[in-house]
């Protein structure tokens, strides 16, 4: 499994099969996004280190070192930057 590195402070493993915007789910993060399929650009944020491989056609604008989590999944250990999260509120 690889390990996600966020905004340089998050460390999570990725499910080889998940996207980044579901691992990031899966590990109780509520990243933000509008669309899940490279559309709105909601989730782009920073690639700083590590490879990915979309797994959809991105429509939404993505400059250089920049990834839709959405669409992609880590090749291997990734560390990403400017992603916009928040901590998901446990049910009591």
């Amino acid at each position: 499994m690889a390990t996600i590195r966020i905004n340089n402070a998050t460390y999570i493993k990725s499910n080889p099969s998940n996207t980044l915007l579901e691992t990031m789910e899966n590990a109780g993060l509520e990243p933000e996004y509008n669309c899940r399929d490279g559309h709105c650009g909601a989730c782009r944020c920073e690639l700083v280190s590590g490879e990915v491989e979309y797994v959809g056609f991105a429509m939404a604008y993505t400059p250089e070192n920049s990834v839709l989590p959405c669409i992609c999944r880590a090749k291997g250990d990734v560390e990403l930057s400017n992603v916009n999260y928040r901590l998901k509120e446990k049910q009591a």
